[in-house]
């Protein structure tokens, strides 16, 4: 019999993969050009000449993460084992370890910096570029699986603890705190969806205790990155018109659009071709805000002719159950 767990693990893992697999074939093209040819379902070829139901670097490292989640004792003081992880990254990139295909065909320029330092044998923790010009969307792609986390799904959340685990495992490959603080706002969303909270109590949740968490960190550096956030951490991110959301590369653009499409819609198929349709980078935004539909609406709202041709689904299921019974 399956789980709460594992059912919570397959609708996120899979809710993410058909969300990048939808913004694979359209990534790097306009808004206007969705708007004049909107996704409606799985396309094929496109942008990477790859066939319906591929998924790129967004759930490919999604999934190394999920597999160093899910080894027996793996932790550390705590911690995954980031040398695993670091592995699994490397060879991702340079074996095509878990990619949809055999073929890895998508790489950010701050993920491809950070795993080239590891493979060169910098520790996991120190790998990510830190500059304020490497706030891309690469961490926070990855970083759902952590929601899965004993610290995370705590029934008393300790925020110290959360952060520091998010930091230790965002900084593999994004080492500034504005790309954490993304990411730990993301897995607060996460949080209280898996929970069993509606989204608009998880978002308002996390924006409560993102915010008041921050507030306690005025000598620390991360203090200083809350006015990016200003939109989701003032509680005016909906009020907000499609026209001022941005789908660019950038974490904080790709965190309040996934976040504004799912405050949008009350589907997961509405919600994931909302954040798809907005254009540019429609893998990142469709695997972020696909993420979090899976767990708002569960695995079955995911359109049955969706998950016909996504690749490796069954590989997917299998992670999802492993990393369920990991926890």
């Amino acid at each position: 019999m399956q789980s709460s767990l594992e059912a919570a693990a397959r609708a996120a893992l899979l809710g993410l993969a058909v969300g990048d697999a939808l913004g694979v074939p359209v990534e790097f093209l306009s808004r206007v050009a969705r708007q004049q040819d909107p996704v409606t379902g799985m396309r094929a070829y496109g942008t990477h000449r790859q066939s319906a139901g591929t998924w790129s670097d967004d759930s490919s490292l999604t999934f190394c993460l999920a597999e160093t989640l899910a080894l027996p004792g793996g932790l550390k003081n705590g911690l995954p084992d980031l040398n695993d992880f670091a592995q699994r990254s490397i060879n991702w990139l340079y074996k095509s370890y878990w990619t949809a295909h055999g073929e890895t065909f998508d790489v950010g320029n701050a993920t491809r910096t950070a795993i080239g330092r590891l493979q060169r044998g910098t520790e996991p923790t120190k790998a990510g570029p830190n500059l304020e010009s490497d706030n891309g969307n690469g961490a926070l792609m990855r970083i759902l699986p952590l929601v899965f986390h004993d610290t995370w799904r705590a029934e008393a959340l300790d925020l110290n603890a959360a952060w520091a685990l998010t930091e230790a495992v965002a900084s593999v490959t994004h080492g500034h705190p504005r790309s954490t603080l993304g990411c730990f706002l993301y897995l607060l969303v996460a949080r209280g969806l898996l929970s069993g909270f509606g989204i608009a109590a998880s978002v308002e949740q996390a924006r409560t205790a993102g915010y008041n968490w921050l507030q306690t960190q005025a000598k620390g550096p991360v203090f200083y990155e809350w006015p990016h956030y200003r939109r989701v951490l003032d509680g005016t991110l909906l009020d907000q018109p499609e026209s001022t959301i941005s789908s660019s590369g950038y974490v904080v653009d790709t965190l309040e659009a996934a976040l504004w499409c799912l405050l949008e819609h009350d589907t997961y198929a509405a919600t994931v071709l909302a954040a798809v349709n907005l254009g540019d980078d429609t893998d990142t935004t469709g695997a972020v805000a696909g993420g979090l539909a899976g767990l708002a609406y569960g695995e079955a709202a995911i359109p049955a002719e969706w998950l016909a041709v996504l690749a490796r689904r069954a590989d997917i299921e299998d992670l999802a159950q492993r990393l369920a019974a990991g926890q």
